[in-house]
């Protein structure tokens, strides 16, 4: 090992600190409990289409955004800004800007094998539910820029603080539902972000319109997506 290779190593040890792991671990019969309940528990959830007004009670999204937050990310940048956007003034902004660009997707740019496949889920160009979900969570992903270091991994970052953020959503009684117009560039504008913040997907959150409904679909089983070797 050259000297600079050895003076790499200790700058780094020099800056690296531990803490101690706070885990909580559960008996045998228990991690299978708790597993199988949670499994039930988002085996129910479904993109929702139809919000009521009801508003949301105070501090469910900033918890929700705090599990978010709690995800993995490359290097520990955590590179994701979540934009929750309330005020009705800015959601009609933010709906007439996205059917713009889903009237083109629909209309002009969709190739007919991908309409054919979004067909049986019965989506057009009309999103409603940007004005009358109480909530909108437009989640950005954040590279390099002025205010923010280079990240790494930010899609996969990103992606699984969204899991994470659905999931949390869903555990607390609300309905949710995952847009990404495209292109999605408009929402800067929107949300008033800077360039190095890029969209990455729009979550309405909510309770659920009564009688609402959504497509009758299925999910592949188990056999057919877990793999063991």
């Amino acid at each position: 090992m050259t000297r600079r290779r050895e003076e790499s190593v200790v700058d780094r040890d020099r800056t690296h600190t531990d803490d101690p792991l706070h885990h909580l671990r559960l008996g045998a019969g228990d991690t299978l409990r708790a597993a199988v309940a949670f499994a039930d528990r988002m085996a129910l959830r479904r993109s929702v289409r139809d919000f009521s007004g009801e508003p949301i009670p105070d501090g469910v999204i900033e918890a929700a955004v705090r599990a978010a937050a709690s995800a993995p990310s490359g290097a520990n940048i955590q590179p994701w800004r979540f934009v929750v956007v309330t005020s009705p003034a800015r959601k009609r902004r933010l709906r007439v800007a996205a059917e713009a660009e889903e009237r083109e997707f629909y209309t002009r740019r969709a190739p007919a094998e991908w309409l054919d496949a979004l067909a049986p889920i019965g989506t057009d160009w009309h999103k409603p539910f940007l004005e009358t979900a109480p909530a909108v969570i437009v989640v950005f992903e954040v590279h390099q820029g002025p205010r923010s270091p280079k990240p790494y991994y930010v899609k996969e970052s990103v992606g699984i603080a969204v899991g994470l953020l659905i999931a949390a959503l869903h555990h607390a009684g609300l309905a949710t539902l995952t847009h990404t117009p495209s292109p999605m560039r408009f929402l800067n504008e929107v949300c008033g972000r800077p360039p190095e913040e890029r969209p990455n997907v729009v979550i309405p959150v909510g309770y659920p319109a009564a009688g609402a409904r959504v497509p009758a679909l299925t999910r592949k089983p188990l056999d057919e997506v877990l793999i063991r070797c």
